[in-house]
């Protein structure tokens, strides 16, 4: 089965080969039997690398120490839902999944693309057959999973315990299918600079993958948030750690594109900065591929490699990023400009929203680049750290969160500033409110907390206001009102909860932030202490074995005022046995939407145990948030409109004397 896998992976390789050459050959000629030959390779290549990564993946399951891989991160003892996992838990099986996603891509283009054009649809595949074949190349010559050790060990080294979670069965996919997403957008972009136009068939297939990719991509970066929360015991949702911003700015970007590729939909304008966008959001992902894997960085996220497959993979990145950027400088200017619409418009709103979004992008990565090009240049180590992020970063993203709700209450082409205004008056008091009741009742030392709860509130109200105005409530009947919002399309509705759930992630990062209450104490069995409206009891210490660990568990016991039992909550530390690698396990509890985080330290020479302790006002807001904006999203795909090559329901014929009537 291994070598079943590793020559799938290679013959892949070849037919990616074949992908990039013969359908632009093909397209550039008019030959429709070469440009044909781009779809079924491009499924059979999917075929084959879901069959290389089955053979990785079994070779997981089944304990293979033979092969050099399933040895370096696996473990007999290791529960079978983590051998699973495994599998993408390191670089070469994680590289592995990069492609399998990257040719499911290609090959769902390959299969639904029958209405587009068969030149442009050429074109797309042999574009992203090129990407497959370098990163197929990469993985061959630097990053082999199938690689034998000859005599077989007994036994594996384990999975590196950090990783060893259900966060990680999440996580990586997601990512990945957020980041290779974005490849469709990319070879939509070039295939277009390639072939000078811009038609309606590409502004129509741009917008949803670019809305699938960035609903994925949203889903890894909150489940990434999370497991490191919970998982490394540190309380924190965000570190601004390198690899974290790795993912952010294609986010960033890729949310910037998103409204930029609305505007070319609806309006036709655009054109030449959304092919531009659609460059830079993939460049960005592979970016953060070259930080995590190429050893520049030094991350609890990153991947330990030689600087040899950092070479390589800066080769790939020259490759797409510098010859995407030459063919746009060289083609940009035989496209179509788009049309023209007045500052004060939705269009207009959308480009400010890509202005605050595309600034906000190049702040994250000059504070994340600027570091390693100091030490490249002069030797001299540095660190750009949450300060400089919070200066920059922060007051970008506060003016944009400002601006968002006004959008939708503008007409295309020219819009009457003053007339939303208006229509958001009554969203503008409440978060008015919302605020004054935190500066009042909350902390009315934060200002800044209260200005911040007051933006989140705003952003939730407008997006409310959005459909209320839509269906005209207050102006017509409610039986009206409740026919019109039930007849808007899906995407009004996932326009306003994906801009909802921006508002309660923003909500929960505020709250979290400026009213979090935090404890560092020495316990002794039998103490207690006070955590906001709570009482937490620490009962002791007891010993646990798992599967491939020992543990020294924490034992509280969380008590209201009055003296009631609310929960027990268990906090640990945790050997693994394989790597002898301690971690700490956090204690969680839920109340509502806030949280008591307890995290173990070490012993006390005289019978006790460092204990800290968080009291985290609202803190599951910022991941609920992120489940909002990706329904929104959702739902938006599901609009018949955006559904690409969706054939327009027939309307039932009307008889004649209905007709003449």
């Amino acid at each position: 089965m291994v070598e079943t896998g590793h020559f799938a992976l290679v013959l892949a390789f070849v037919l990616a080969l074949v992908q990039a050459a013969l359908p632009l050959v093909g397209a550039r000629a008019g030959d429709e039997r070469l440009m044909a030959v781009g779809g079924p390779v491009a499924i059979t290549g999917f075929a084959l690398t879901a069959l290389s990564f089955a053979a990785l993946t079994a070779a997981y399951l089944g304990s293979d120490f033979s092969v050099a891989n399933v040895f370096e991160n696996s473990h007999s003892q290791k529960p079978l839902l983590f051998k699973l996992t495994g599998t993408w838990g390191n670089h070469e099986g994680s590289m592995l999944l990069w492609v399998v996603i990257l040719t499911f891509f290609g090959a769902l283009v390959a299969a639904f693309g029958r209405n587009l054009p068969a030149t442009l649809k050429a074109t797309v595949l042999s574009v992203q057959g090129l990407v497959g074949a370098a990163f197929f190349l990469f993985i061959i010559v630097t990053s082999n999973p199938f690689a034998r050790l000859n005599p077989a060990p007994v036994e594996g080294r384990d999975l590196n315990p950090v990783l060893q979670d259900v966060g990680l069965a999440i996580h990586p996919p997601l990512l990945y299918l957020g980041y290779v997403g974005f490849s469709i957008c990319f070879s939509f972009a070039v295939a277009a600079l390639i072939e000078g136009r811009i038609d309606a068939a590409w502004a129509r297939w741009v917008r949803p993958w670019t809305l699938v990719a960035w609903c994925f991509l949203t889903g890894g970066i909150a489940m990434g948030s999370f497991w490191a929360y919970y998982e490394l015991g540190w309380g924190g949702f965000w570190f601004w750690d390198p690899v974290e911003n790795a993912s952010f700015m294609p986010w960033l970007a890729g949310t910037a594109l998103l409204h930029s590729a609305i505007v070319m939909e609806k309006r036709s304008a655009l054109k030449i900065w959304t092919i531009l966008l659609a460059i830079l959001t993939f460049s960005l992902s592979l970016l953060g591929t070259f930080l995590v894997r190429s050893g520049v960085l030094t991350s609890v996220h990153a991947f330990a490699t030689d600087p040899s497959r950092g070479v390589f993979i800066l080769a790939i990145l020259t490759l797409f990023i510098g010859g995407s950027l030459v063919l746009f400088a060289w083609r940009a200017q035989a496209l179509a400009p788009g049309g023209l619409f007045h500052p004060v418009s939705r269009e207009g709103a959308l480009v400010l929203n890509n202005l605050f979004l595309s600034t906000a992008t190049a702040t994250v990565l000059v504070g994340t680049l600027y570091p390693l090009l100091v030490e490249a240049l002069s030797g001299e180590k540095i660190s750009v750290g949450a300060p400089f992020f919070n200066l920059t970063f922060g007051p970008l993203f506060a003016l944009l969160l400002v601006a968002v709700p006004f959008g939708p209450m503008l007409a295309w082409k020219r819009g009457d500033l003053f007339a939303a205004a208006q229509r958001l008056a009554a969203a503008f008091a409440l978060a008015a409110l919302a605020g004054i009741v935190a500066l009042v009742f909350v902390d009315r030392a934060s200002a800044l907390a209260a200005l911040g709860i007051g933006l989140a509130a705003w952003l939730v109200f407008g997006a409310l206001t959005d459909l209320v105005y839509r269906a005209g409530l207050g102006t017509v009947s409610f039986a009206t009102a409740w026919r019109r919002l039930a007849g808007l399309p899906r995407s009004a509705f996932g326009t306003s909860l994906a801009h909802l759930g921006l508002g309660l992630t923003t909500l929960g990062i505020v709250a979290v932030t400026a009213f979090e209450t935090e404890h560092i104490l020495t316990m002794k069995p039998g103490e207690s202490v006070a955590v906001a409206d709570y009482e937490l009891h620490f009962d002791g210490l007891r010993p646990y074995q798992g599967p491939n660990y020992t543990e020294d568990q924490g034992v509280f016991a969380l008590h209201d005022r009055e003296g009631r039992l609310l929960a027990e909550i268990i906090s640990s530390k945790r050997l693994y046995t394989a790597r002898q690698m301690p971690t700490t396990e956090a204690g969680i509890e839920t109340r509502g939407l806030s949280q008591v985080y307890v995290s173990l330290g070490d012993a006390t020479n005289d019978g006790g145990i460092v204990v800290r302790i968080w009291w985290k006002p609202l803190v599951t807001l910022i991941w609920l948030g992120a489940l909002v904006m990706m329904a929104g999203g959702t739902l938006s795909l599901l609009d018949r409109r955006l559904r690409v090559g969706a054939p327009a329901r027939r309307r039932a014929a009307q008889p004649a004397a209905a007709a003449v009537s």
